[in-house]
């Protein structure tokens, strides 16, 4: 049996989602995030070293990060393509699975980081000064680089419903840092992404994760 390692409001919603889209039976382990720190607990390190989510368990086998954890799902279990056949798109496909945690994802999590440092307990006369250099690098870098990354995918989805041609598990990799973005940054300017998001969201299987993994916020 397929155990999912469940953080709240976390990656691990996106593979219930595969999951379901699969038609697979799984059971759900959850965890609760710190309510200060917003970290995984503990007992996640007893299930992989690093302590994040999400992890699938089955049988002997463990896996971590999404991205592994998509393609070990799909090379073990998929009877329904999730991934396309022909080469163009096969490549597109690989590109976007890889890009959602290796390019954009990182800019997201920096927004976060760099957003709740100023709101961290520090001494009084150090706030001032943490804040100005924290505004500095998000102005001057981290605004940009996301500008230029969100119109980036905004312009790979013209014309089209799916990163890959037809819905795939690049897709399902791409939703969660699309939501963050949506939740960090908002998306006024980027019809194409938020139309996506959408598309995600109407589908049964998105919805049925939800019911089963529970109320899904990004992170702000």
């Amino acid at each position: 049996m397929i155990t999912v390692h469940h953080l709240e409001n976390s990656r691990s919603q996106r593979i219930l989602w595969l999951l379901e889209e699969l038609g697979l039976d799984y059971q759900l382990k959850r965890y609760q995030r710190d309510p200060q720190t917003l970290l995984a607990p503990p007992a996640l390190k007893e299930v992989h070293p690093l302590g994040k989510s999400p992890v699938v368990t089955d049988g002997d086998v463990t896996v971590a990060e999404s991205g592994a954890i998509i393609e070990y799902l799909l090379k073990t279990y998929d009877q329904s393509q999730l991934k396309p056949l022909d080469e163009v798109n096969l490549r597109n496909y690989r590109y976007w699975l890889h890009y959602a945690e290796g390019s954009l994802m990182p800019l997201l999590v920096m927004k976060l980081v760099f957003g709740r440092i100023p709101q961290g307990p520090m001494p009084l006369f150090i706030r001032p000064v943490a804040k100005s250099i924290m505004a500095k690098v998000q102005e001057q870098f981290l605004e940009p680089q996301l500008s230029t990354h969100l119109r980036f995918v905004e312009d790979s989805l013209k014309g089209r419903e799916w990163f890959a041609g037809k819905f795939s598990a690049g897709d399902i990799q791409m939703s969660f840092p699309l939501e963050a973005a949506s939740a960090r940054t908002g998306l006024a300017f980027y019809p194409n992404i938020h139309a996506f998001i959408e598309r995600c969201q109407a589908r049964p299987a998105y919805k049925q994760a939800l019911k089963k993994g529970g109320k899904f916020e990004p992170l702000k």
